[in-house]
């Protein structure tokens, strides 16, 4: 299983020079997981660059694997990873959402560099 965090999706949508590290992953819909929380995050940057249609096809693609919405079980284990690795909310439940399905994290995100469990490229 994997989940891409809001970074990589925002790589991918972009054509960015790292978007052949998401292409694999985002393509396997049967193993991609998506916390609910990064529909919310792409959404808003694509609304904010581009329009609300852009947005609303990047969130339509996304929706196409398996959306895993926020639990109080992974709210309260995400506060615990907050302290411990001094992550963002987001960020936060994005990587418990990753563990909690024993998914590999894939990222461009430095806040995500030395985890465990996560795939980490340089912007």
């Amino acid at each position: 299983m994997n989940v891409v965090d809001s970074s990589g999706w925002l790589e991918y949508f972009a054509n960015g020079k790292n978007a052949g590290f998401y292409d694999p992953i985002i393509t396997a819909l049967d193993d991609l997981l998506v916390p609910t929380i990064t529909l919310y995050e792409v959404f808003k940057k694509v609304l904010q660059q581009r329009d609300e249609t852009q947005a609303l096809i990047a969130i339509a693609i996304m929706q196409q694997g398996n959306v895993i919405e926020l639990t109080n079980s992974i709210a309260i284990n995400a506060a615990k990873l907050s302290v411990k690795y001094k992550l963002p909310m987001a960020d936060s439940i994005i990587l418990t959402t990753a563990k909690q399905y024993n998914a590999t994290l894939w990222t461009q995100d430095e806040d995500f560099e030395n985890i465990e469990g996560v795939k980490y490229i340089k912007k």
